[in-house]
């Protein structure tokens, strides 16, 4: 069974890069005309967004007892984000990886999952502190149109969601065992017509919950534990704001810090939410409508969008592919 799944992983990563390989064709086009000098500085921020991500991954184990290697846990943030790219859902698919890296590793799978929720979580406050900070810009520049409300709105739930569901299993491992069996049990009535067995068991969910609440237990006791890997997550956010910035620069495109900041606001919001894996099609034909109406003129946005987007999803998703087989074969 894990090898099918393998096999379907690595099938459907070969099918998203001869679905977008047009993209991926003018992105590298695009790229030629840069300047070196800017995209090299990218390319290390980069670098430094994954690192800070392995940081905050690192500071959460640590919050809840566990001494992980930073080498260890930025292969497996890259992973993870191979795998919300491959297989989207909002960046919970993720989570699998560190669940099963915990099993395989002989320590409790729901801590992993634990602390893997609590990055998700801060990941998406961080963002919302920027998506504020654009929402300001657009609403000063009068353009604040209805997709981006919707959009926004539908961050909003998402980010409430996931922090009513940590709320609860950080007070009452019982309850959240009582929601997981309820998800488990609508699975097994979706899948029954096909596999003709419960796929899911109600009772393993309950084991789960409980090892899940024990890690979060521990907001209770250290609420200010959260603040350094809250400080990792906003500073990914900054490094991926700077990232866009330097794209600008690289092809000497005029902005302002309005510019920049509403700008990477769009592009991630529309990233999270859009239903296609990791905004493909959509964000490309998104951004650049987005900083035209920041007065960006129209080349200029397409080609920012394409080499921001061959910086910040192409190549994290290379290198996410790559950790993915290095932690199999491990």
């Amino acid at each position: 069974m894990r090898k099918i799944i393998l096999i379907l992983i690595f099938f459907l990563a070969s099918g998203l890069v001869l679905f977008s390989f047009g993209e991926l064709e003018n992105t590298w086009k695009t790229l030629h005309r840069s300047d070196f000098r800017f995209m090299g500085l990218a390319i290390v921020l980069v670098v430094a967004w994954t690192v800070s991500d392995g940081l905050g991954y690192q500071a959460l184990f640590r919050l809840m007892g566990v001494q992980e290697r930073l080498w260890r846990l930025i292969l497996l943030s890259s992973a993870a984000n191979f795998i919300n790219v491959v297989a989207p859902s909002g960046g919970f698919g993720g989570m699998a990886v560190f669940i099963d890296d915990a099993g395989r590793r002989k320590y409790p799978r729901g801590m992993a999952a634990a602390a893997a929720a609590l990055h998700l979580f801060l990941d998406y406050g961080a963002f919302m502190v920027v998506l504020g900070m654009g929402w300001v810009v657009l609403i000063r520049r009068n353009d604040l149109d209805a997709g981006e409300m919707s959009a926004s709105f539908l961050m909003l739930g998402l980010f409430l969601a996931l922090g009513v569901f940590i709320y609860i299993g950080s007070h009452s491992g019982e309850q959240l065992g009582r929601i997981l069996a309820w998800l488990a049990r609508q699975i097994n009535r979706l899948l029954w017509p096909l596999v003709r067995r419960d796929y899911l068991s109600e009772e393993t969910a309950r084991v789960f919950s409980r090892e899940v609440a024990e890690g979060l237990a521990i907001l209770r006791v250290q609420r200010r534990g959260v603040l350094l890997p809250l400080v990792f997550a906003l500073s990914s956010k900054a490094l991926q704001t700077l990232i866009l910035l330097l794209t600008f620069l690289a092809f000497d495109v005029a902005y302002s810090a309005g510019t920049i900041v509403a700008g990477f606001a769009t592009y991630y919001l529309f990233l999270i939410i859009s239903p296609t894996p990791s905004g493909i099609g959509v964000v490309e034909t998104l951004l650049p409508l987005a900083l035209r109406s920041l007065n960006v003129p129209w080349e200029q946005s397409v080609v920012v969008t394409l080499t921001y987007r061959g910086l910040t999803f192409w190549l994290p998703l290379l290198a996410g592919g790559v950790s993915f087989r290095v932690l199999q074969q491990k």
